[in-house]
């Protein structure tokens, strides 16, 4: 999909976030990873102030995806489905490859952790390669984000940075 198209399957509309779209960001945000903040690679995101994409059906919201440009390198800092099925997050995921092209940027990243096993089989089954496991890293990460908790998805310790890339 591209700028503001329509999925046919579930008729849902993605297009840019707004400031019209700031009381619900903080919300999903919150609901999904505690804070507004968002710890990778050893730095603090503030992703409630972040550029990204919603996805919306009439006045429901249905997902959110924001990320940051540092020089040509593209990160997907978070990124929610609010809905468990219908190509949401998918679409999401195609409106920041084209934000990225668009942006001169080479390289689309990110960052999960290894329990979460959900994001790892979503991104490799779109292109997405495994990059590197930066082991404990969540020593480091719990400084700056000191809400992430020990368990994670399926009562795994969550440990590990796992980061994926796909090139643009």
């Amino acid at each position: 999909m591209s700028e503001q198209q329509t999925a046919t399957a579930t008729e849902f509309e993605i297009r840019p976030l707004t400031a019209d779209d700031k009381p619900w960001v903080p919300r999903v945000l919150k609901r999904y990873w505690a804070t507004t903040t968002q710890a990778t690679r050893g730095h603090l995101h503030h992703a409630d102030a972040l550029p990204g994409f919603a996805a919306w059906r009439g006045e429901e919201e249905l997902g959110l995806i924001t990320y940051s440009i540092v020089g040509d390198a593209c990160e997907i800092v978070t990124h929610n489905s609010l809905a468990d099925d219908g190509g949401i997050g998918s679409c999401l995921l195609a409106e920041v490859r084209t934000a990225a092209r668009e942006a001169g940027c080479r390289r689309l990243w990110l960052v999960t952790t290894n329990d979460n096993t959900p994001a790892i089989r979503f991104y490799q089954r779109r292109e997405f390669d495994l990059l590197a496991v930066h082991r404990d890293a969540m020593v480091e990460a719990r400084k700056l984000k000191p809400e992430i908790p020990e368990l994670g998805l399926d009562s795994i310790r969550i440990r590990h940075e796992v980061e994926l890339e796909y090139l643009l």
